[in-house]
């Protein structure tokens, strides 16, 4: 899971060219759309296609996430299957939806109701974790990678809940230095509740694993001069580094040392520069930057090796 609670810090450009490094590696990925804005969808599929699958997404045929937990919603039966498409070699996406949105708005309840040992509650809570891992199960996929609104709501806390790791994506701007401190106290507060969740649980029913380890921080947008990272956001870089290790390393460590190395230099999974050009290109096409058509030939070279950088340690570290 690519996570940050502030916006406009580029998870979805992020997680499509990690996806798209990874399948370079011989990997098969899996993205699911976890957004009710469903910008990954709307990246990776065409308007006129998503609009039609968005449309029949109640019916007994459709294929979004929504279709997946409407029954769970409704009260009406058991999550749904549904199918993931394959939009580039080794690439799976499984479809965001608005109505996520009424899904969410469920789940704050349905976490009192598992907190009071109640199947309805428990079951609403794990309804993505049991419908992606039965789509990664089906696709045989490597890593699952969730594309999530920048909020602290209840969707992302049962998402992240079930992810084996978590990377932070930021820029170098004082904007995202205060974000980490809300964002560390908010992890490790559903790392903790979902503890309590999880004993109070019945026999035999499932559960989230409830133990995401921090795989690492990717600094993203930054100008550079000279080969460096310019001046003005160079500047960032040291107090990043102690805020990130004491608003979020030092509080997942304080719950179990094996959530997040002490280590500096194992906490930098990459960094990826200003693309902007490409990047918007990369978005209009729906490809990968590297694989943009136009553009500048060096600045998606760059890209590439960016991205294979941060494929290269996650396939390591993972």
């Amino acid at each position: 899971m690519v996570y940050n609670h502030k916006g406009g810090v580029g998870k979805t450009t992020l997680t499509v060219n990690i996806a798209a490094a990874l399948a370079d590696a011989g990997k098969k990925v899996l993205l699911v759309d976890s957004d009710p804005q469903c910008n990954l969808s709307s990246y990776l599929v065409e308007a006129r296609v998503l609009d039609f699958i968005l449309d029949r997404s109640d019916a007994e045929d459709g294929q979004t996430l929504w279709s997946a937990v409407r029954p769970i919603v409704e009260a009406d039966g058991d999550v749904r299957p549904i199918t993931a498409v394959e939009r580039s070699t080794n690439v799976f996406l499984v479809y965001g939806d608005l109505k996520l949105a009424d899904f969410e708005e469920e789940l704050p309840q349905m976490w009192l109701e598992a907190l009071q040992r109640k199947t309805r509650g428990y079951r609403a809570v794990t309804a993505l974790s049991y419908t992606v891992n039965e789509v990664a199960a089906r696709h045989d996929v490597d890593f699952v990678f969730y594309d999530c609104g920048p909020n602290i709501g209840a969707l992302n806390r049962a998402i992240l809940l079930d992810c084996d790791y978590f990377i932070i994506p930021a820029a170098l701007d004082e904007f995202s230095i205060r974000a980490l401190k809300t964002l560390g106290i908010t992890l490790e507060n559903w790392i903790k509740t979902w503890r309590t969740v999880a004993d109070l649980a019945p026999d035999d029913i499932y559960l989230l694993p409830g133990l995401p380890k921090f795989l690492g921080y990717i600094i993203q947008r930054f100008r550079v001069y000279g080969g460096q990272v310019s001046g003005g956001q160079a500047a960032y870089l040291p107090k990043f580094e102690r805020q990130i290790y004491s608003d979020v390393v030092s509080r997942l460590r304080k719950i179990s040392p094996e959530l997040a190395s002490e280590s500096i230099k194992e906490n930098v999974l990459g960094e990826v520069r200003d693309f902007s050009s490409v990047a918007a290109l990369s978005q209009i096409q729906g490809v990968a930057i590297e694989n943009v058509e136009g553009g500048s030939r060096d600045l998606k070279a760059a890209a590439r090796r960016s991205f294979s950088e941060i494929a290269r340690k996650i396939i390591d570290r993972c």
